[in-house]
């Protein structure tokens, strides 16, 4: 029965992906044809005329003092000048995949049971109230995240940061990741974001409570598993953030981002993913997120083992 179960989530992952893959080159093709209409307009227009029209190729980066809105469940991650914005070169008409979510999984009312160790237990995505302490410390924690780009490993720090990785592992068990998207890269502070179970998307109501801010101040590396917070003290709860380069360390003086775990495997693989970066859409609602991967990026499952 489980493994017809991880068939039908499997299959549903895939008509995900195509059904991505589909809105997005249609979504290309509409705005390449608004390109080359604006393009047309412009041409008459210089000719008409008699003008020519020249403009500065390195567009300035706005700055800040002050990060941006941010949602719920933790989707606010500023660069070092206080605004998640890059300008990095992309192709006409590309802009991030859209990826159909999940959806939400089973509710669990009053206390959270302790999952599964075997990750068996039904997809569930909202909680009436934070899991107790489901995990052994004094154990070792890893978690592997099979994406449709590869698979990479993560060491959790199970003595240093306890609540959390116990927050982490208790989700990963009731698969509230599982199907979930990267659906943010911040090329300024070198990071993608995942964790939206239900909407893949950084307004994303998160599993119905948060954490308690643990252990601090960090700095941050390449490599480094993060959680996404608001502004606000205690506010982490399920999605998270994977270092992918050196620009993390902007975050050093932005306050408490918990730290709690470390890519052991697959570097190459969240290379890979944060190498599919495009823009938001200038005046999109998501463009204060900086960007996102311009083909689908898919959790297929995540896996947690102890030893």
């Amino acid at each position: 029965m489980g493994t017809e179960k991880r068939a039908r989530q499997k299959a549903g992952r895939q008509q995900r992906i195509e059904a991505a893959q589909v809105a997005q080159h249609k979504a290309a093709t509409r705005s390449r044809g608004m390109q080359v209409v604006g393009v047309v307009v412009v041409v008459l227009a210089l000719v008409g005329l008699g003008l020519f029209l020249t403009r500065d190729q390195d567009p300035e980066v706005a700055t800040g003092d002050n990060p941006p809105t941010t949602s719920a469940d933790g989707a606010a991650i500023v660069d070092r000048n206080g605004e998640p914005v890059s300008t990095a070169p992309t192709a006409p008409g590309e802009a991030p995949a859209e990826v159909p979510p999940a959806g939400a999984g089973a509710s669990i009312s009053g206390e959270t049971p302790c999952p599964a160790a075997d990750g068996s237990a039904e997809r569930t995505t909202t909680f009436a109230q934070a899991p107790p302490m489901c995990i052994d410390a004094a154990k070792t924690y890893a978690a592997t995240f099979d994406t449709n780009q590869g698979t990479f490993t993560v060491a959790l720090d199970a003595a240093t940061m306890p609540t959390t990785v116990n927050n982490f592992v208790v989700l990963s068990r009731y698969q509230y990741y599982d199907g979930s998207a990267i659906f943010r890269i911040a090329q300024g502070i070198d990071v993608f974001q995942g964790g939206a179970a239900t909407t893949n998307s950084a307004s994303d109501p998160g599993p119905g409570y948060t954490i308690d801010d643990e252990g601090g101040p960090f700095t941050y590396v390449e490599g480094d598993l993060v959680m996404a917070r608001t502004e606000a003290p205690n506010s982490s709860g399920a999605q998270y953030f994977v270092a992918t380069g050196p620009g993390v360390s902007g975050l050093d003086a932005q306050g408490t981002y918990l730290k709690f775990g470390k890519v052991t495997e697959g570097m190459d693989v969240v290379k890979k993913i944060a190498s599919l970066y495009v823009p938001f859409p200038p005046g999109s609602p998501n463009a204060q997120l900086g960007g996102g991967p311009k083909e689908p990026v898919i959790i297929n499952t995540l896996t947690i083992t102890e030893s």
